[in-house]
């Protein structure tokens, strides 16, 4: 097949999308697909027309991406690199290729990308992609939104309750510690532990730097878990148990920062409820294809409490989706085809 992978973009995932985008395209050129890897943001700069040739061309697509660093990147300076300054999220020859692949597989992360935007433009466009649709995609990157739906499903999840930016709140009224997150980040990114009512206001100036709402939420202490979910149905558990601190950026990416365990170390009751309350999170969004859905278990009481859906999870060397899947013998290669294939199937008639 003819496919383009799609990652990088303007999100603060970027580097993370480009890690994953790299793996799926050497994964997919491995079993002989015609793949390309385009950034979407900068697209293919070239003076020549774009026919169906270059899927065919010597070109090695990745040799310009880069190990995912400590931070999140500085995006700064990206615009400077288009010459149109970057109106449209769409670089230069994006559109037109994707709309001679067969399938364009979304190696993107956080928002424009993972948020809804990109698919419904592509769907008004007939270009097929991976994962799930603009509807379900933008419920899900909106902690705020996806909350409300999760507690109208009977599925718990922390307490906690949104802010417009410049809006604060009463220090004194909320139990420490306490999360502050912003309403549509990803890996972490925009996410801070509060331990103190007086660290309050500072943190969320900083989170507001990352979007115009935030959530405020319960702190769980106790054990972190994630669930892959593809075609409605729950693969391994794994635990993700940080050297330090919480799962953050740095713990997400780097090599060694975090133990993960999977399967994870449950008893089969535990473990079946939590796939369960997964797949119920699946079809309370409307996902569709694949997923993968995060969890906090209390310490002290074994209750489960869903934090997120990633309806495009990761597909870097640290990602945990691979690691599920190659718990039940699925390889990463088998993976993406795999992933392919449930997308296809949403196009089918029938």
């Amino acid at each position: 097949m003819k496919i383009v992978v799609l990652a990088g973009g303007t999100s603060s995932e970027r580097d993370v999308s480009l890690s994953s985008g790299s793996r799926i395209y050497d994964a997919l050129k491995s079993r002989g697909h015609q793949a390309i890897l385009l950034d979407v943001y900068l697209g293919l700069k070239t003076d020549e027309p774009v026919t169906e040739q270059i899927f065919e061309a010597p070109i090695d697509w990745t040799k310009d991406i880069q190990a995912i660093s400590e931070s999140h990147p500085d995006l700064s300076r990206l615009k400077e690199q288009r010459k149109d300054g970057g109106r449209s999220m769409f670089g230069p020859n994006v559109l037109t290729l994707c709309e001679m692949a067969d399938i364009v597989f979304l190696g993107l992360h956080g928002a424009n990308g993972e948020d809804g935007r990109i698919q419904a433009a592509f769907d008004l466009m007939g270009i097929r992609y991976t994962g799930t649709g603009y509807l379900s995609s933008a419920l899900a990157m909106d902690k705020g939104l996806s909350k409300q739906l999760f507690l109208e499903a009977g599925i718990p999840t922390p307490k906690g309750f949104t802010l417009k930016n410049g809006q604060t709140a009463d220090p004194s009224s909320i139990p420490y510690p306490c999360m502050v997150k912003t309403i549509c980040g990803g890996s972490s990114v925009g996410t801070y532990r509060v331990n103190n009512p007086e660290d309050l206001p500072g943190v969320l100036a900083d989170a507001y730097a990352f979007g115009e709402d935030v959530i405020v939420e319960q702190f769980i202490d106790g054990r972190e878990f994630s669930v892959g979910i593809i075609e409605g149905k729950a693969l391994p558990i794994i635990e993700i148990a940080p050297l330090e601190g919480f799962y953050d950026y740095k713990n997400k990416y780097q090599p060694g920062s975090t133990i993960e365990t999977c399967p994870a170390d449950l008893s089969e009751a535990l473990t079946l409820k939590l796939q369960g309350y997964a797949e119920q999170v699946f079809e309370a969004l409307k996902l569709t294809s694949y997923a993968r859905i995060d969890f906090m278990m209390d310490r002290l009481d074994e209750s489960f409490y869903c934090l997120e859906a990633n309806t495009l999870p990761g597909m870097t060397p640290t990602s945990l989706l691979p690691q599920e899947a190659a718990a039940v013998g699925i390889s990463f290669e088998d993976l993406c085809e795999k992933l392919i294939e449930v997308s296809l199937a949403r196009y089918r008639e029938p």
